[in-house]
């Protein structure tokens, strides 16, 4: 190397390419070997990590992009200028799990070429963390001049490759053939928890018990499905609470004038649905219930006579009883509620209403335009059907909202909690 004045060092250029190509090397845990994914792979699972982004920032000194960073799903890459020994810039890659199976960096493989006068470091992700569906992690990797090199380098270029090796988290699942709402009611059961024939509506089926396999995600949130409908559209509910309101600020009972939950749900709260083309307009039964009623035929019969069409809407009270996998002892209102410290235990749609609060349904009480039916979720009367000491402007009640998702989606997953049903289409 020759010596160089300060002047020389302090214009030094090191117009090399210093290149980070970052391969995905993808694989399935339950695949016997690797599968390697790059530009010309096609992928028929829904297997899909990606790179989706690389900026550039925290430049120090005279250090600058020779050209602008790109991307493709599989790699990205960036060219640097070095100016003087201390400079450096850090770059970050966004990689994304744009799939349904959740994935695992197995590990991450660098290599750099021999100059001493040109340093890489690279932060951000580890071996061993998942990356889950709809996530994303970033990778940084740090270019720099050797801040202590104080003479010419003979060789001005340099290339580090790094290779991240994504595989199957464990305990997902690889998806299964994409399914369908007639898929989903040839998994009926007779006893234990479950979909069930409903025994009520004709064409109808109920998940029923303590946790049926009836996670569904939507809108990139947690929900739960009640039931498949005879017109084979699927209605879901939230699985916890939007948070405490009014069911209405006047005082009525009326879900059609509108009320003030109402109009929230189907103005305010819709709108901020990502995956709104989903829903479908459908008939929620609004009809008013007698306080104790001792025959859900009868009970079922009054929710239909009223009718509201939209697309956001409540639980309706039959809806709560039907959810409940012991009949006999909690199979009506009445006997739910006499009951209740049993029927908590066998009824999935409790653990959604927070402990110490109500949550609210959709119908209202005949005895008061003032009633509006509430579920308890407090101690010792949880899973008490309240009408009598609930009115419809006391904000103590939680806001879980229920829709209808089109017939003619598409899932994947097998509904677990883990493996929760996705729609592909």
């Amino acid at each position: 190397m020759k010596n160089l004045s300060r002047r020389q060092r302090n214009n030094l250029i090191i117009a090399g390419l210093c290149a980070i190509v970052v391969l995905m090397g993808v694989g399935y845990a339950a695949f016997a070997s690797q599968l390697r994914i790059n530009g010309t792979s096609s992928i028929s699972s829904n297997f899909n990590v990606l790179i989706t982004d690389i900026t550039s920032g925290s430049i120090v000194g005279g250090a600058s992009n020779a050209t602008d960073p790109s991307y493709t799903d599989t790699t990205a890459t960036f060219s640097t200028n070095l100016v003087s020994p201390g400079d450096s810039i850090t770059y970050t890659i966004t990689v994304e799990n744009q799939g349904t199976i959740d994935a695992t960096l197995s590990s991450i493989d660098v290599n750099t070429g021999n100059n001493p006068a040109i340093e890489f470091e690279t932060s951000g992700i580890s071996e061993g963390d998942n990356l889950l569906q709809n996530q994303s992690d970033e990778l940084y990797v740090k270019v720099s001049y050797n801040s202590s090199v104080t003479s010419q380098p003979e060789n001005t270029n340099s290339t580090i490759t790094v290779t991240l090796n994504y595989e199957q988290a464990t305990g997902s699942t690889l998806p299964s053939e994409t399914i369908t709402s007639d898929d989903l009611k040839t998994l009926a059961v007779i006893s234990g928890d479950g979909l069930y024939i409903d025994s009520y509506e004709e064409g109808k089926y109920i998940y029923k018990g303590a946790n049926p396999n009836n996670y569904i995600i939507f809108n990139n949130e947690l929900w739960r499905i009640i039931s498949i409908e005879n017109d084979n559209s699927i209605k879901i509910i939230k699985n916890e609470s939007i948070g405490t309101m009014q069911w209405d600020s006047s005082n009525d009972n009326n879900w059609t004038r509108p009320s003030t939950l109402n109009t929230y749900l189907n103005e305010t709260y819709l709108s901020s649905l990502i995956y709104s083309e989903a829903i479908v307009s459908h008939d929620f039964n609004i009809g008013a219930v007698k306080g104790n009623s001792n025959n859900l035929y009868n009970q079922i019969s009054e929710e239909k006579e009223k009718v509201w069409q939209g697309q956001i809407g409540l639980i309706s009270t039959s809806e709560y009883i039907r959810a409940n996998s012991n009949s006999e002892q909690c199979g009506n209102l009445s006997i739910n509620n006499t009951n209740r410290a049993i029927c908590v235990a066998t009824n999935w749609i409790q653990s959604i209403i927070p402990s110490g609060s109500y949550m609210w349904t959709i119908n209202a009480g005949t005895s008061n335009t003032n009633y509006v039916f509430s579920i308890n979720g407090n101690g010792d009367n949880a899973g008490y059907v309240y009408n009598n000491n609930n009115y419809a402007n006391l904000d103590n009640s939680n806001v879980v909202p229920v829709l209808y998702l089109s017939s003619s989606i598409t899932l994947t997953g097998s509904g677990t909690e883990s493996d929760s049903y996705t729609i592909v289409s």
